[in-house]
């Protein structure tokens, strides 16, 4: 991807683990790899489409000297985060912090953290089939427009479906939603169990009724086998109520195992709804 680098910004700013760090302050090196996407910006020689680097240059200056961290592996983290959130424009960010006068009493010309973050892709099923089903829907999504590091750029329709595993219950409302984020898979995870618990879910039963229930599906084309998530979600190619949405949201999705469509999933899930009688 295209990018424009700021390289070796220096910075005088108070960041340590020793007190006369933060007290005294010293000199820092950032160079900042912006990804983003040029086209339109060198085609129309408008600086609107594409990132300031003398603003974002003053922006990193700025953060640096109004905030004071221990490591420089935190001020980069927050840094980086608050680069991609002020501007729209930046896929991802990757940035490396330099201190040069770092204290550990031997010659070397600097010690440095270089760290790479950016926007992802993910799709997240939910359902209730208890009390006021749409009202915990719209919870669902108002939670995570809610957060800082997750955008809520699409929405499907919700639909009405029959339970699925245990039968004895109410029917479902169901639907997915489109996120951007710059959470990792297992921080996106911890989320969406918030925004569970802030419905008072209770776990009392596997595949048993629920207020909400929140599931990552896919996280950009990332496959995880971990103890507690996997993904893509394992029940995908069985689940219309996945499906249907997902299609509405994103047809031309791959499924980066099965390598098909969304649509191509739900039409074969069809045909085995038919076979099956």
């Amino acid at each position: 991807m295209d990018h424009i680098t700021i390289e070796n910004l220096q910075v005088y700013a108070h960041h340590g683990v020793l007190p006369e760090e933060t007290a005294l302050g010293q000199r820092f090196l950032v160079t900042a790899m912006l990804y983003l996407d040029t086209r339109k910006a060198g085609r129309s020689d408008a600086l609107s489409q594409s990132v300031n680097y003398a603003e974002v240059s003053q922006f990193i200056t700025t953060f640096l000297q109004e905030h004071t961290f221990r490591l420089i592996e935190s001020a980069a983290e927050h840094l980086t985060q608050a680069l991609l959130l002020t501007y729209p424009l930046l896929d991802s960010v990757e940035l490396t912090l330099k201190k040069p006068w770092a204290p550990v009493g031997l010659p070397l010309d600097t010690v440095s953290v270089t760290i790479q973050r950016g926007w992802h892709t993910a799709f997240v099923a939910m359902g209730s089939n208890l009390g006021d089903k749409q009202s915990y829907l719209d919870h669902a999504v108002s939670f995570l427009s809610a957060a800082e590091t997750v955008q809520v750029l699409r929405v499907s329709d919700y639909l009405v479906t029959k339970p699925y595993g245990v039968l004895d219950q109410d029917d479902f409302l169901n639907g997915c939603m489109m996120l951007r984020t710059l959470l990792t898979p297992q921080e996106l995870l911890a989320l969406l169990q918030s925004g569970e618990q802030a419905a008072h879910r209770e776990r009392l039963r596997h595949w048993g009724p629920r207020t909400l229930d929140l599931d990552l599906l896919f996280y950009d084309d990332q496959v995880l086998w971990e103890p507690d998530l996997v993904v893509p979600h394992p029940e995908i190619a069985k689940r219309a109520f996945v499906l249907e949405p997902m299609v509405q949201l994103a047809p031309g999705f791959v499924h980066p195992l099965t390598r098909q469509t969304m649509a191509e999933m739900l039409s074969q899930l069809r045909q085995r709804e038919q076979l099956e009688g």
